[in-house]
């Protein structure tokens, strides 16, 4: 058996892509690239279209700016927001397709899926 690096090897690789996963894993954000795919926003409109406060669309849009998911261009006083990469819709349609050809079983996870009903304060034993 090989004890040397080779074994940590597939972790390291696959390290970025676990970051994206990671970046894109907050409904917040999702709900904020699902509108950007349908084209260009700025920030009054995410707030309003959303339902979220300004403070909120703020945060999430600079955490999406930073992984270079989205970029935006100045337009008076506003920024217009949109996807960075034409591969996000393609990953986002991916997404949902999968979700769909599952049955979105995924949401059963006991590690990452919504907790069954009357489960929510239960710890793990």
């Amino acid at each position: 058996m090989n004890s040397g690096g080779a074994a940590t090897e597939p972790r390291v690789e696959l390290g970025a892509a676990a970051a994206l996963f990671r970046g894109l894993a907050d409904p917040t954000r999702l709900a904020i690239m699902r509108r950007l795919a349908a084209g260009e926003a700025r920030v009054v409109d995410l707030c309003s279209e959303l339902h979220l406060a300004q403070s909120t669309v703020s945060s999430h849009l600079a955490c999406l700016r930073d992984c270079a998911l989205i970029d935006s261009r100045p337009e008076g006083r506003a920024s217009w927001y949109f996807l960075a990469r034409p591969e996000l819709l393609e990953l986002l349609s991916a997404a949902e397709g999968l979700l769909a050809a599952t049955g979105e079983a995924v949401e059963l996870c006991p590690n990452y899926g919504r907790p069954a009903a009357g489960t929510e304060n239960e710890g793990i034993a």
